[in-house]
């Protein structure tokens, strides 16, 4: 009698959905950059803490990093916007809210409405997980541009910028960072209606919005008048504007005045644009007053390096529209007719700056050049990071 032997059975097939090695190799990468930039952030604030504690009389670190505009937009998140503008007893305008744009706190009164937390909890929550965005959208626009490297050189240089304090408060830099680099890189890609919608909510953030704006309306504009069929771009370069504009007009229809917006930023904050002059004027005074402070000296080298850096960029050849967005961020920096001490932050989301950098780094033959840079920048936005906060009396 014979016996049929029968083969067992093999293992049935995994079905399981398997990612392709290029977004496995990308997600490394955009790992890599947001842990980057988490490390030198964390680092900053644990600095920030150990010298807070230091000093019985120093309010609470976290108090520390829900300062200045913060207090605004917590304002904002739980009280709304004024509905008319306030007067002191000699009839002086006061400061409103209506200054600020409304995607921030709003994103953290939603926040703040679905957890357990309070609103400064929340923008806090809020800044540090678009600042995490940020960083990935920076590595996205770095890999696309150049390589992998390129990208997380970009967002870890990106993150010790000399006010990077900034990007650790309940501030909107890191949103608006995220929102930017994300419509720039859907426009180089020609992803328009992704570009359109972005750089909306960018004017919903920031009233350098206009920056992107004017990338976004340019680049589709050229997409265009070269395929006028080209029927996404047309609608992103209609819907791009939307955001600044409309937050603009609300202002305006709140208040009763076409200037409404306008108003308020020249009347209670007294922000105007005059060409440059008052920061020039600024500028030539610390040259001459020996008791000129530590943080307008660092504005002072700040702008400078901004406008050499904008200059070596346009040497390097960037994509036209990056340095369009870059041109205009110091543009309005530069021009702008108000606090001097706060020019090096409005400066942070111009991120293309930091690109001849990193292609620097990147042509080097020494490997230790990276760590170096990144590092003694590292070191430096750590340490200023505490004059500003417990030494510097003033806005960021």
């Amino acid at each position: 009698m014979t016996t049929t032997e029968v083969a067992p059975a093999s293992a049935p097939a995994s079905t399981a959905p398997r990612l392709h090695p290029q977004t496995v190799r990308w997600l490394a990468g955009a790992g890599a950059a947001m842990a980057l930039y988490a490390g030198l952030r964390i680092i900053n604030v644990l600095v920030l803490i150990f010298y807070a504690r230091r000093d019985e009389k120093t309010p609470a670190w976290r108090d520390l990093l829900l300062a200045w505009d913060a207090k605004w937009y917590a304002g904002i998140a739980e009280h709304g916007y004024d509905t008319v503008i306030s007067f002191t007893d000699k009839g002086v305008p006061e400061m409103s809210n209506l200054a600020f744009f409304p995607l921030y706190p709003g994103l953290s009164a939603a926040v703040a409405f679905v957890l357990p937390v309070s609103v400064g909890t929340a923008l806090l929550l809020v800044s540090w997980a678009t600042g995490l965005a940020a960083a990935a959208t920076l590595y996205a626009l770095g890999s696309y541009l150049r390589d992998r490297m390129t990208g997380i050189l970009l967002a870890g240089l990106w993150s010790v910028v000399p006010h990077g304090i900034v990007l650790s408060m309940g501030y909107s830099e890191p949103l608006f960072t995220a929102l930017a680099a994300g419509s720039l890189l859907a426009a180089l890609r020609k992803n328009w209606l992704t570009a359109g919608v972005l750089c909306l909510l960018a004017g919903l953030t920031r009233p350098t919005g206009a920056a992107v704006i004017a990338a976004v309306v340019l680049t589709a504009l050229v997409a265009v008048v070269r395929n006028p069929r080209e029927w996404r771009a047309w609608v992103a370069g209609l819907i791009a504007p939307l955001g600044l504009v409309g937050y603009m007009a609300w202002v305006g229809i709140r208040l009763g005045r076409a200037d409404g917006y306008f108003y308020v930023q020249n009347e209670t904050w007294k922000m105007g644009f005059d060409g440059g002059g008052y920061t020039l004027s600024t500028f030539s005074n610390m040259l001459l007053d020996n008791r000129i402070s530590l943080e307008l000296t660092e504005v002072s080298l700040v702008l400078l390096l901004a406008l050499g850096l904008f200059v070596v960029a346009l040497g390097e050849r960037l994509p036209w529209p990056l340095l369009v967005y870059a041109g205009v961020v110091v543009f309005i920096a530069v021009t702008g007719d108000w606090f001097y001490w706060a020019k090096a932050r409005m400066l942070i989301p111009a991120f293309p700056l930091l690109l001849p950098v990193v292609y620097a780094m990147r042509r080097s033959h020494n490997r230790v050049v990276p760590y170096v840079v990144v590092g003694g920048l590292a070191l430096f936005s750590t340490f200023f990071s505490v004059y500003l906060t417990l030494t510097w009396h003033r806005s960021f």
